[in-house]
């Protein structure tokens, strides 16, 4: 057994590199759940990338996906899953799918095959040419049964399938958006970058507790592409 492993890494490097990368966000202190390193595991970001990048996957820093947009860096999809600290069951809102890649992290988690109390996820994308791609990737991947792909304005979040227990949004907001704050359940979590359109903006974590209160925690520097449509910049 060890002679075939060793054999699939020489075939295919990417899973050397991918071991390596989870043992850096192991020590560094970002995975911190089994559920996380799973799914992380599971999901091949290679196959949510473009092409030419395919080579980079597992280097831990965001990558271009055209259209002006990016996927964000390994480290920063592990922060936003363990934040929102997601477990089977969850139903998730993603504003800004991208290439498709963390919301694929995410119905990994609260939605793992042979589960008895599936959740799901639903991601937003504004771009037409996104749209396209995630779905190709989520598809290619196996998760659309888990994550629903919806081609709209993020910031207005989507009532219909409100409240959320966890909403992440992965483009920076000049402020939080109402929407996304009142579809968040009670007891539910968000994160969301907050700041200008230039690339340093500060990550906030969203609580609400069950009497309806809200506390905001700052989590620091971050630096994501701005949120378009009628809450962006």
């Amino acid at each position: 057994m060890v002679l075939i492993a060793l054999r699939a890494m020489s075939i295919n490097p990417l899973i050397k590199e991918k071991d390596v990368l989870i043992s850096q966000l192991k020590r560094r202190g970002y995975i911190r759940t089994g559920a996380m390193e799973h799914a992380f595991r599971v999901v091949p970001r290679e196959e949510f990338v473009l092409p030419s990048s395919r080579k980079y996957a597992y280097r831990d820093s965001p990558l271009s996906i055209g259209h002006g947009q990016t996927i964000s860096a390994p480290h920063m999809c592990v922060i936003m899953c363990e934040g929102l600290k997601l477990q089977e069951g969850m139903t998730v809102l993603e504003v800004g799918a991208g290439s498709g890649y963390h919301a694929a992290l995410c119905a990994e988690m609260v939605a793992p095959e042979g589960t008895e109390n599936p959740g799901h996820v639903y991601t937003i994308e504004i771009v037409d040419e996104l749209i396209t791609f995630a779905k190709g990737n989520l598809e290619r991947t196996g998760y659309l049964d888990r994550v629903t792909l919806i081609h709209g304005d993020g910031g207005k979040g989507l009532p219909e399938k409100a409240p959320f227990d966890g909403i992440f949004v992965a483009a920076a907001a000049p402020s939080i958006p109402t929407p996304l704050m009142e579809q968040l359940k009670l007891g539910g979590t968000m994160l969301i970058p907050v700041g200008s359109r230039g690339f340093y903006q500060e990550l906030m974590l969203v609580k609400k507790g069950l009497d309806s209160e809200v506390k905001i925690h700052r989590w620091g520097g971050v630096a994501f592409v701005p949120l378009t449509g009628e809450y962006g910049h």
